[in-house]
């Protein structure tokens, strides 16, 4: 019996001991300082500095020439999204397809093409299918003997493609994403040259934009068409769906951006709106008392 009580002891002693070195605060990290005064210095103790886009391009290139790396190397950006909507729900992952304004790469997407008609599948040949078929591809495309960077389709044949839709999800023809229409070359054109983005791990994109040799304002252009598609996500009239935004080459550090000229311009768009509304109003009558 003594031995039972002293356990039950130790153990209340043990509980209490965890409480209180629970209830003891953490200790005080020291302020952040806002720049360093040396060249040695611990990063965690600083906020990490913040670059205008064409400062960091700058800076990238720089870097490229001072290491004597491959001055052809890829430019990558991280965009760290805020999924959050109204009342607890979020934006669901999502994937897309643009065209850049100027391409980085001589590398075609492999499309295939479902159709059962032969003179629009002569068409689709010509324009650059490297696959066409009807419902035969179904059971190979099932196996994984046939596979495509992207599937289109014509409407004639969607009825018949509906075994697909689990195996193929995300890439099975749609009219939302473009790729389930009746004119053949223009999704050809699309989707061969076009530049594929996902979101990974919930809430952040990874993708490259350009390579490093090319002029400052290509690179910015596509960064920004982009950034300007992945707005498109999500409402306006919430905080912007860009957090963060970091870039970097294939041989450098990451370098944070500032998204200030970067993100679409909502607020002015929308001024301008309310301005064109005001000036509707003030319009009207003159252009009542002129009828009458």
């Amino acid at each position: 019996p003594l031995g039972f009580f002293a356990a039950r002891a130790a153990r209340k002693e043990g509980r209490r001991s965890r409480q209180q070195k629970k209830e003891q605060p953490l200790p005080r990290r020291r302020p952040l300082m806002s720049k360093p005064v040396d060249d040695v210095y611990l990063t965690w103790l600083y906020r990490r500095p913040c670059y205008p886009l064409e400062q960091a391009l700058a800076m990238l290139k720089s870097f490229q020439e001072l290491d004597f790396t491959h001055p052809r190397q890829f430019v990558y950006i991280n965009v760290f999204l805020d999924m959050a909507l109204q009342k607890k729900k979020k934006v669901d992952p999502f994937s897309s397809s643009v065209t850049l304004p100027h391409r980085f790469t001589d590398e075609v997407n492999k499309v295939l093409v479902f159709t059962e008609n032969e003179q629009e599948a002569e068409v689709a040949r010509e324009h650059g299918a490297a696959i066409v078929g009807g419902v035969e591809l179904i059971k190979w495309i099932l196996e994984d003997e046939i596979q495509a960077d992207f599937y289109v389709a014509v409407p004639a044949i969607m009825p018949k493609l509906i075994p697909l839709r689990n195996k193929l999800r995300r890439k099975y023809p749609t009219t939302r994403r473009n790729s389930l229409g009746t004119d053949i070359p223009k999704m050809l054109q699309f989707f061969r040259e076009c530049h594929e983005y996902a979101v990974q791990d919930e809430n952040i994109i990874k993708t490259r934009i350009a390579r490093l040799d090319m002029p400052t304002e290509h690179i910015i252009a596509n960064l920004k068409t982009i950034i300007h598609d992945i707005c498109t996500f999500k409402p306006s009239n919430l905080d912007p769906i860009v957090r963060r935004l970091v870039i970097r080459s294939s041989t450098s550090e990451g370098l944070l951006l500032d998204l200030d000229g970067i993100l679409p311009q909502v607020e002015k768009a929308e001024e301008k709106e309310e301005e064109n509304a005001a000036d509707e109003d003030q319009q009207k009558p003159v252009q009542e008392s002129v009828s009458t």
